[in-house]
């Protein structure tokens, strides 16, 4: 039996696991990374922590599982997305990570803006954000010699790569599910930006070779074999990004499927096969698939599902159980007696609005707390009904067959049900909830020539166990709501920037 290793490189954790080639998983295992707050809005991480980290979790699957080392025949990781690190020419890391959660980069945004918010949009496929690109243009502007040190910037699951490779900087990469989130990329093509790079005074050559995730990019050194407790020479590809992992491990590899994360931050994605970025909302995040022509678009609620965990556990004090608030508020109609509310605690992500915050809009005598509950899984459900309306602009004429969805909130019948309502989509749930090492298992199979289909080992859509369909009683209730959900952000705005504007004088 031949075997193969996956990696996913969170924000706090880093979990590994091993499967055989049918991706039966023999042991699993994880360990937790930090967090630094070095100063205001500055979350950063340490590289040679995360790539322990890496190294800790495969050594320990590989002792749990009792496989011979001499049978895994090849390594994928996968890893966090928006945020950025360099390397030097020795391919050691030459800057900490800048997390995806620093938001020093926030001036830097000015200089794309600039330049042309639209056209950007338009090269790279994503809105202007606290991404890559202007966390680049930031150690440029304020630490001119940490940025003249770093020879090529890279993503965390590829500086673990490179490390455990043995690589130096002239072997760094970036494989093409990171590029919309870059700031510098040309995505269609698969190319760096001249235009982009010129305009903005970067460095071109800073930026390494693009590759596909399932390109081997090197055999594991002496050194980390050892550490590892695998064979060297063991092939490493080049891996993915982490959400790109989770939807595609998810089965979401061809286009009229949708996907639903369920979980700290709500996120909904879908396949297309054609590049269209939104230029006119800047909402939606035109992402490549690991599937060659295949792309992702998708938005997302920063912090979602936690919405949901304040209610419980902060307002309630923990007095009820998921279960038990799910009962109270499939009580309660759909619509929630005209009850609304804003889940967006932290600012709204799709689009950019630093200002917006969380609102029940609405409140009346009659409203308890199954209102209150099921208020807040519609404002979710609403938020993405405006992210697939955008997505219909993007691409008319897309019918979706079915959303996919995974996470905690996916166990919730009603979430789900709110979800297939809403959108007017069934929704399946019921498939194995680590997604992303299902998506590096299969990329390291076909990477290393183990099976002709990439996506072999992917969570298939029989997978599911459960499907529920839309009613279209309860849809004509919630159309009649979701356009005044959207005229919320409108209506509050100025109420929203008054108040920050005390919260900073206080």
């Amino acid at each position: 039996m031949k075997y193969l290793i996956g990696v996913d490189l969170g924000t706090q954790s880093t979990k590994a696991g091993i499967a055989d080639e049918h991706g039966v998983m023999r042991a699993e295992s994880a360990c937790e990374t930090n967090l630094i707050y070095p100063e205001e809005g500055a979350i950063i991480q340490n590289p040679e922590e995360m790539l322990a980290s890496v190294i800790g979790a495969i050594g320990d699957v590989m002792g749990a599982s009792g496989v011979n080392a001499s049978d895994v025949e090849g390594i994928c990781i996968d890893g966090q997305m928006a945020g950025v690190m360099g390397v030097n020419r020795a391919g050691m890391a030459a800057i900490p990570y800048d997390s995806w959660l620093d938001t020093r980069c926030g001036s830097a945004r000015r200089a794309f803006l600039d330049y042309g918010e639209e056209r950007v949009i338009g090269i790279t496929g994503s809105p202007i954000s606290y991404t890559a690109g202007p966390k680049i243009m930031w150690w440029k502007e304020n630490h001119p010699e940490a940025y003249e040190k770093i020879h090529k910037f890279v993503q965390p699951a590829a500086y673990c790569t490179m490390r455990l490779a043995g690589l130096g900087g002239d072997g760094a990469f970036y494989d093409h599910t990171y590029l919309h989130f870059s700031g510098f990329a040309d995505t269609a093509h698969r190319v760096w930006s001249e235009e982009l790079t010129e305009a903005l005074g970067v460095d071109a050559s800073k930026f390494p070779r693009i590759v596909r995730p399932s390109d081997i990019v090197g055999g594991l050194a002496a050194e980390m074999a050892e550490r590892c407790g695998l064979v060297e020479g063991t092939p490493l590809v080049a891996g993915c990004g982490d959400t790109a992992a989770s939807s595609f491990g998810a089965g979401v590899t061809k286009p009229g499927l949708m996907f639903d994360v369920a979980g700290t931050a709500s996120v909904l994605a879908c396949a297309v096969g054609e590049f269209v970025p939104d230029t006119k909302h800047k909402t939606i995040m035109f992402a490549p698939s690991v599937v060659e022509g295949l792309y992702t678009p998708m938005a997302y609620i920063n912090g979602g599902g936690m919405c949901l965990k304040w209610f419980r556990d902060d307002v309630l004090g923990k007095t009820a159980t998921y279960a038990e608030l799910d009962s109270l508020a499939a009580g309660v109609r759909p619509g929630s007696e005209n009850l609304l509310f804003v889940p967006q605690f932290s600012g709204r992500v799709c689009p950019n609005d630093t200002l917006v915050r969380g609102s029940y809009i609405g409140l009346q005598w009659i409203h308890g707390k199954g209102h209150l509950f099921r208020a807040i899984m519609e404002g979710i459900a609403y938020e993405y009904a405006i992210y697939k309306g955008i997505i219909d602009e993007l691409v008319p004429g897309q019918s979706y067959e079915r959303i996919l969805s995974i996470g905690g909130g996916s166990v919730s019948e009603l979430f789900t049900k709110i979800k297939a309502d809403v959108l007017g989509i069934p929704v399946s749930t019921g498939a194995v909830a680590d997604t992303a090492l299902r998506a590096c298992y299969s990329i390291a199979g076909y990477g290393v020539g183990m099976t002709d289909d990439i996506a072999s080992l992917t969570v298939r859509p029989d997978d599911y166990h459960g499907s529920t369909a839309p009613d279209v009683s309860s849809r004509h209730e919630y159309d009649e709501r979701k356009d005044i959900f959207e005229g919320l952000y409108g209506a509050l705005h100025d109420t929203y920037e008054r108040l920050l504007g005390l919260q900073a004088m206080g």
